[in-house]
């Protein structure tokens, strides 16, 4: 029984129900009262002066209680969580240090993957960058008949391995051939790692025990590059929830306790929630056909529904293959909180970002009066609060003539034209060099190519 038919009937639910996005910007929280009746919220994602975790303090909100209180278990049913942590740090490449462990002579061959061209007449390609930092070969050999070449050399393998852990890296993926027939020696190797030290260990075999080498190593790199960062979120989640019911949704739509989540399923968690939302809303409209475009703070998403889901098991995200079974999802590295910053040679917005930074999409175009903030800005986002990108010194202006920009955080020293309000006697020198560069970088990302 849903919120609205729990109210018109009058049912007292058990508990709260809490429903939440988890962006790279914002974090929207709906909660379903024991009467039945739905409460919205939103927050910033990132607001450290404010609250640690913005999933925590929506619930604190809703449930009125004071910043940083424990939250009782008694009161809460469930929590379920769609969240882009893993999305926005494969995005954004800010996953954990990665060790790849291979079979000997593979060293390369997941950046040699499967020579694709899909821009054949480029004179200029860009390779995607590797998840993993530093790759060890190992000797073994096991080949597709189950029949064992070359016996696993484990004494060569550890000092390596003990290297690579005395230089910082924690994670570790191992992807041997055939080891989605014969696992014994990933298993061999799992265990050398872990009496080393090694906190994030991902076999291919348990991974994603398919066929084809490259396919089955990408997904395994993910999964050991995402799935720390993603087990630190989920563990300060359920530490301060204690025994509620925590559930994730899943990059094919479904949901997965907390305890189960891995990286893998992390990658398009958001996007997927936003996916299954919509196709809801648009089937209570009657709606059986739908384009969804979801832009979010960091990631743009889109995808489309045709009286099914469109779901795939190979695909790529980011620059990286992946076998899981996933919802077939466009994303883009653009949003609302996508930087704009000048990386030495042009203007550029994305992939990197940030909550309301000072040289960000959102706060350029709040440079520029294009964006009137009381219509939407979070109550915790305050004209006082230090994460608010304009002081109450600043005015709207616009450029009127050539003038020399000292060096601002996009880091540059540039020339441009700025056309002065008449409504406001402040010109482009009065504004703060931030506040110049936000102006010059949305205005430059505007242009035509």
């Amino acid at each position: 029984m849903d919120g609205a038919a729990a109210k018109a009937e009058g049912v007292k639910l058990a508990g709260w129900q809490f429903w939440i996005d988890r962006g790279g910007t914002f974090t929207d929280v709906v909660g379903r009262a024991p009467d039945g009746t739905l409460h919205t919220h939103k927050l910033l994602s990132e607001n450290p002066e404010a609250y640690q975790d913005a999933a925590l303090q929506g619930i604190r909100d809703l449930l009125a209680l004071s910043d940083g209180a424990p939250i009782p278990e008694s009161a809460i049913d469930a929590v379920k969580m769609g969240t882009t942590v893993a999305t926005n740090a494969l995005l954004e490449r800010k996953g954990d240090r990665t060790l790849l462990v291979v079979t000997e002579g593979f060293r390369d061959q997941l950046r040699i993957a499967y020579q694709a061209r899909p821009r054949l007449f480029d004179m200029q390609i860009t390779l995607p960058e590797m998840l993993y930092e530093r790759v060890e070969e190992v000797r073994e050999r096991i080949d597709a008949g189950d029949r064992v070449l070359t016996p696993l050399d484990l004494d060569d393998l550890r000092p390596r391995l003990q290297a690579a852990f005395d230089d910082g890296i924690r994670s570790i993926a191992i992807v041997l051939m055939h080891a989605y027939r014969v696992p014994d020696h990933e298993l061999r190797i799992a265990e050398l790692a872990g009496e080393i030290g090694f906190t994030q260990i991902s076999t291919s075999h348990g991974t994603s025990p398919m066929i084809k080498f490259v396919g089955r190593g990408d997904t395994t790199v993910a999964d050991a590059y995402l799935s720390p960062i993603l087990r630190r979120y989920i563990d300060r989640i359920a530490g301060a929830l204690g025994g509620v019911n925590l559930q994730f949704m899943q990059s094919n739509g479904g949901l997965k306790g907390a305890s189960l989540f891995q990286g893998k399923d992390a990658i398009l968690s958001g996007p997927a929630g936003g996916i299954v939302g919509a196709v809801r809303t648009a089937e209570q409209a009657g709606f059986d056909k739908v384009i969804t475009f979801d832009m979010g703070g960091t990631s743009t998403d889109v995808a489309h529904y045709e009286n099914a889901y469109e779901r795939v098991f190979e695909t790529v995200v980011a620059g990286v293959r992946m076998q899981a079974p996933m919802l077939l999802i466009h994303t883009v590295a653009a949003g609302g909180g996508s930087l704009c910053q000048f990386d030495g040679a042009r203007f550029r917005v994305g992939p990197e970002s940030a909550c309301l930074a000072s040289c960000s999409l959102t706060s350029s175009h709040m440079s520029l009066v294009r964006i009137r903030t009381r219509r939407w800005m979070p109550r915790r986002c305050a004209r006082n609060s230090p994460r608010w990108p304009m002081r109450s010194r600043w005015r709207p202006a616009f450029a009127a003539r050539p003038r020399s920009l000292p060096t601002g955080s996009c880091g540059s020293r540039s020339r441009t034209w700025l056309m002065r309000s008449r409504r406001s006697p402040y010109s482009a020198a009065m504004m703060s060099p931030t506040t110049r560069c936000n102006v010059l970088a949305v205005l430059v990302a505007s242009m035509p190519a």
